[in-house]
């Protein structure tokens, strides 16, 4: 067994270089956990990131531990944000600052929690509770922070559909992860100091909580019935690729494709269409124009009394604005009257917008220093109100979500104003082929976990899917990267209302307390309490 020398100037450098290395492997297993990788022992990074945390000499020590095991999680979980720089040729050069900026930034917040675990953590077993709530707790302020970025939290480690990851119908996908955290990290204390039936106990106790998060899963899948309703849905997938969509001989074979799949004749017909964000390179108000042949050409692809849904940006007059208009990206659902033609029965406008690809933050600043030029976005778009379900003519009421507002738990309503289900339209096709596309399916597939509703999916280049209640791809009901073609599928009927739908992140927050309680002393807390 290595003993280092701290006399020894190599077996220091060794010490040092190790411990870089086992930091960046603890994050990097625990990425691999995710989809589409699902190497699960990859969650045993967590405990060896708590042993690398403890083992710092200072906060600081910490911090760094933190931060190398988290850019590693991140640059392995979102390296594909290149592949969006690499659409357009002139921004290719922005391609690896992208890929490695965006995890230097998210890194930090792994960093703030080892750091103040290193610094508070109480001595014992009990430890492993404090690190997984300080761990859980940033992983929140990460996906709330500056609008949030919450990408691959702890608990879509799980597969979605999985029995492990029904428990978030309970707690949301936080409250997942704070369990799952918890529970891998109690076989830490195996290779610490301390007396080994507390140590040996924690590690039960461990197993215990994963084996329940597997049987609890099961036992609720096995009651899971799918019923399916009379509301027949058409999901389109044109597979048009990100860079090939702009230029003005692509236009009218894009609009082409989304007419003919639109109309083509299947075993029924469907309620609803619905095509994905930014289905087309246009703006709404372009598409819909008066005399416009596209406006014309959809009209003749829906049928009297089926609706349209669709992704568009648009531009709203606004006489407070600074050009005298606003521009939102919108969510449009368009129903056929018949003599009347198509009419916007409906329309969401985007809430969570996406910084430098939507919005530039702080844009008079960054404007001033060039930023908005290298970002290539001439003009923001506004943000819509928070979402909220909308009421379409013939469809039960759904809860639209665009793009990536479908990784943030509780956007959808729970009690009275609960809707019947939730559409997700996305433009995954600026992700290409990588593994940007496979984690924004199983990210969405939680919020039908959470909430108990259906969600249906529609992206221009994959993965388009029906997922039912409790995160499951329905059979067969999915379009793959680079497929181009149709779903027809019935709508599930919603599953009862969850836990989660019902009191949001409050379980989370107690579950946080519980396992924070040890910092501010709890068994003072509780001879006082009895007293």
């Amino acid at each position: 067994m290595f003993k280092p020398d701290p006399a020894n100037r190599r077996d220091r450098l060794i010490l040092h270089y190790g411990r870089i290395a086992l930091a960046l492997l603890a994050g990097a297993g625990a990425a691999l956990a995710h989809p589409p990788f699902g190497f699960l022992p990859g969650l045993l990074g967590y405990p060896l990131l708590m042993l690398l945390a403890e083992r710092s000499a200072t906060p600081r020590g910490g911090f760094w531990m933190g931060w190398l095991a988290g850019f590693a999680y991140f640059f392995i979980s979102c390296w594909w944000v290149a592949e969006a720089f690499l659409v357009n040729p002139a921004q290719a050069w922005m391609a690896p600052f992208a890929a490695s900026l965006l995890p230097i930034g998210l890194g930090l917040f792994w960093g703030a929690a080892t750091a103040l675990y290193q610094k508070f953590a109480p001595g014992g077993v009990v430890r492993v509770l404090v690190f997984a709530g300080l761990f859980s707790l940033l992983e929140w302020l990460r996906g709330h922070v500056l609008t949030g970025f919450p990408w691959n939290p702890a608990g879509a480690s799980w597969a979605a559909g999985s029995p492990a990851s029904q428990f978030a119908a309970v707690v949301g996908v936080y409250g997942l992860g704070l369990v799952t955290v918890a529970a891998v990290s109690a076989f830490g204390p195996l290779a610490g100091p301390g007396p080994r039936k507390a140590r040996v106990g924690a590690a039960v106790l461990g197993a215990l909580a994963l084996a329940a998060l597997l049987v609890g899963g099961t036992v609720r899948l096995s009651g899971a019935r799918l019923t399916l309703t009379d509301t027949v849905v058409r999901i389109v997938q044109a597979d048009v690729p990100q860079e090939s969509k702009w230029t003005p001989e692509a236009y009218r074979g894009i609009v082409d494709r989304y007419v003919n799949l639109t109309a083509r004749p299947g075993a029924v017909v469907p309620d609803v269409v619905i095509w994905p964000e930014g289905a087309l390179p246009a703006s709404a108000n372009q598409v819909f124009a008066p005399g416009s042949p596209d406006a014309a050409a959809i009209a003749r692809a829906v049928r009297p009394g089926q609706s349209l849904i669709l992704g568009l940006g648009r531009g709203v007059a606004d006489p407070d604005a600074p050009d005298g208009a606003r521009y939102y990206n919108s969510l449009l659902a368009l129903t056929d009257e018949g003599d009347d033609g198509l009419r916007i029965s409906a329309a969401y406008d985007k809430y969570r917008l996406v910084p430098f690809g939507e919005f530039l933050p702080a844009g008079g600043l960054l404007g001033a220093l060039g930023v908005r030029s290298l970002t290539h976005m001439p003009l923001d778009f506004s943000a819509g109100p928070r979402p909220a379900p909308i009421a379409i003519p013939g469809l039960p009421p759904v809860q639209p979500l665009i793009c990536y507002e479908s990784l943030y738990p509780g956007f959808t309503p729970g009690g009275a104003a609960r809707p019947q289900w939730i559409v997700n339209i996305s433009n995954d096709a600026w992700f290409g082929r990588t593994s940007g596309p496979l984690q924004h399916l199983n990210l969405a597939s939680y919020r039908a976990i959470e909430t108990g509703l259906p969600v249906v999916r529609s992206t221009p280049t994959g993965v388009s899917a029906m997922i039912d209640p409790w995160g499951r791809v329905v059979g067969e009901q999915r379009l793959e990267p680079g497929e181009s073609g149709v779903i027809d599928a019935r709508l599930p009927a919603p599953a009862a209302a969850t836990p989660y739908g019902r009191f949001g992140d409050l379980l989370f927050a107690l579950g946080l307390l519980a396992a924070l309680a040890p910092l501010v002393g709890w068994r003072r807390l509780i001879v006082r309490a009895r007293r």
